[in-house]
């Protein structure tokens, strides 16, 4: 199949991945069908409208839904190639949760035909892949796919990542290069094609296990890293040193590059992906699972600092039950809406625990107040009401957090995660 071929895509999962992934084929011309299981997210963009935040690609949905190559529908359609880009979550002790994409697999298995398609981006354990194809073959022994001892081959299998930050998708998803794993060469040559309908950077062919494991490895490499980082800022408050001012004076050494420390990790990437390769060789991995639990444990060390606060600020005279603690940001990350394994939701949640009704939360990314918030008693409200809190909890640095420094005044106590109050 040459590119000119491809002349229609389905994306089955239309969320931080799959809508942009949608989007940037229909901007070139390509028909798309998008398929999700929320009909409120099928019928917004069905609108031309977006249920995301995600900078220009309001735009991009607009036209390709005005111009008539995008629609988004809660059952799949026949394609030429399908893209899954579903959650996968993992569910107790850390066990991967592939239902997501069994679920997608056997939905899309009906439309399949001979030529077809079928790429996993979705972040996986190594062997997703694999159990896709029989999951496939399970729902139609009339195809042939890509298993082991198989030459004649109907449906075409690979697997290909995302590796987008964001707040910066619709960029990246053009400009940065891809890890291409068929499960055979010509899998992966198949799907290359897919791909360079929109794909500007380079296309790496591998194998769907390496490809697998590239994903994991990139986000654990990320893990080990901020771990490293926050690992000094527990060290660095035990020793009384300013955390912030040593990682900018040890980054002064021309092979130095620490990160910098913050409430915790978030994000369906970093925060999970770990522990698929943890789950898969635990005694092989002890420094990608210290990493893991030391950046899970950075959330609690926050609220232990914000207890402390608190017991100072009865030291002072105050009742307990009067003070007020503001939590500034709820996201995974800077100027984005995301909430996904997001430490500062936890941290806030978990302070609500600690003092039902006395903790508000500021995040201008959210329109409404999130229902896990407004399920624990807590609500959101703007910068300035949450400035007259007494306890200031500085958790995610987006940029109207950055714009203006406030004044601390003597009655207030600021627990700062990110450095950039102090």
């Amino acid at each position: 199949m040459s590119k000119s071929q491809i002349k229609n895509v389905s994306v089955i999962g239309l969320g931080y991945i799959g809508l942009p992934t949608a989007a940037m084929f229909a901007s070139r011309k390509v028909k798309v069908i998008g398929v999700d299981i929320s009909q409120y997210a099928v019928d917004t963009i069905n609108q031309g409208k977006i249920h995301i935040v995600e900078p220009e690609l309001d735009m991009i949905v607009h036209a390709a839904v005005t111009e008539g190559y995008l629609r988004a529908s809660t059952t799949p359609e026949a394609a030429d190639a399908f893209l899954i880009a579903v959650p996968t979550p993992f569910k107790e002790n850390f066990e991967p949760d592939l239902s997501y994409v069994q679920a997608a697999a056997e939905s899309i298995a009906p439309v399949l035909k001979k030529g077809d398609i079928v790429i996993l981006e979705s972040t996986s354990p190594v062997g997703s892949t694999e159990q896709m194809v029989e999951w496939l073959a399970a729902a139609r022994a009339d195809l042939k796919f890509p298993i082991a001892g198989a030459t004649d081959i109907d449906v075409f299998i690979a697997y290909c990542p995302e590796r987008v930050l964001p707040g910066q998708v619709v960029r990246e998803l053009v400009a940065n290069d891809r890890i291409i794993g068929g499960l055979t060469a010509e899998c992966s040559r198949r799907a290359k094609e897919v791909y360079r309908v929109f794909v500007q950077g380079e296309l790496l062919e591998t194998n769907a296990r390496t490809a697998e494991m590239c994903k994991l490895t990139e986000n654990a490499s990320r893990d080990v890293s901020i771990a490293f980082a926050n690992e000094l800022s527990l060290i660095c408050d035990k020793l009384d040193i300013n955390v912030w001012e040593l990682i900018k004076l040890a980054n002064h050494h021309p092979r130095v590059n620490i990160l910098q420390p913050g409430a915790g990790v978030g994000g369906h990437c970093i925060a999970v992906d770990p522990w698929f390769i943890v789950n898969k060789t635990p005694e092989q991995a002890k420094l990608i699972r210290a990493a893991r639990e030391v950046n899970d444990g950075k959330p609690k060390w926050v609220i232990d600092k914000v207890i402390t606060a608190v017991e100072q600020q009865i030291k002072l005279g105050k009742k307990k039950s009067d003070i007020k603690i503001a939590c500034f940001g709820l996201a995974f990350k800077p100027d984005i809406d995301d909430l996904r394994e997001s430490p500062s939701l936890d941290i806030t949640l978990g302070l609500l625990r600690e003092f039902p009704g006395q903790v508000v939360a500021v995040e201008p990314n959210v329109q409404s107040s999130p229902t896990m918030l407004e399920f624990a008693g807590g609500k959101l409200v703007d910068l300035d009401a949450g400035l007259n809190a007494d306890i200031l909890v500085m958790l995610v640095e987006h940029a109207e957090f950055k714009q203006q420094k406030p004044m601390i005044k003597p009655n207030q106590t600021l627990v700062d995660a990110k450095g950039i109050w102090i």
